[in-house]
């Protein structure tokens, strides 16, 4: 797949884009789909919750 058709979560914009844009440090992904990309910050605040539920 090339970067092209690659999606991405940008942080500094809080959208979803696809292919080339700010640079990766900047980015979250690649992700295959629109989908996967939108959902990853709801993924890792899922995670994050539940690894300070296992800590405590």
């Amino acid at each position: 797949m090339s970067e092209q058709q690659q999606w991405w979560y940008n942080l500094r914009t809080q959208r979803v884009e696809q292919g080339l844009g700010d640079p990766n440090a900047e980015r979250l992904g690649p992700y295959a789909t629109r989908e996967e990309a939108a959902g990853v910050i709801d993924r890792m605040r899922e995670r994050n919750e539940r690894f300070d539920a296992e800590d405590e």
